[in-house]
């Protein structure tokens, strides 16, 4: 399953092999994330095309989550070099983020929800 996880990582994330140790890890630690949210009555097997899928952009998000801000824009004279701004590198962390969670949603229990009391 590991490694399910990370050659869709690598895919999706699209990091050179400088970056894949890094990877690697980030996809062991959301193995573990994702296996912890899954309902008592679901296993990874049981979902496990949904689950190496988000795993594998959960960690594809948590890597350009960490990685700091790149040019987003430099020019010297005919020259232009342009990267990802921490903006875009955030939003996209955001996207993959959230397609994880929509793959797992049928699987998954609610994370992040409580109920707070309100006087009357």
């Amino acid at each position: 399953m590991q490694e399910k996880i990370l050659t869709l990582a690598l895919a999706v994330s699209g990091v050179g092999e400088e970056q894949q140790p890094l990877l690697e890890t980030l996809c062991v630690a959301a193995e573990t994330y994702w296996k912890g949210r899954l309902r008592d009555s679901v296993t990874a097997e049981d979902c496990m095309e949904s689950f190496c899928c988000a795993a594998a952009f959960t960690a594809a998000a948590d890597l350009a989550a960490g990685q700091g801000g790149d040019v987003s824009s430099f020019t010297a004279g005919a020259v232009t070099v342009k990267g990802c701004g921490s903006g875009e590198r955030a939003a996209r962390a955001n996207a993959l983020r959230e397609t994880a969670e929509r793959l797992m949603e049928s699987y998954a229990a609610v994370d992040g929800f409580c109920f707070k009391g309100v006087r009357a």
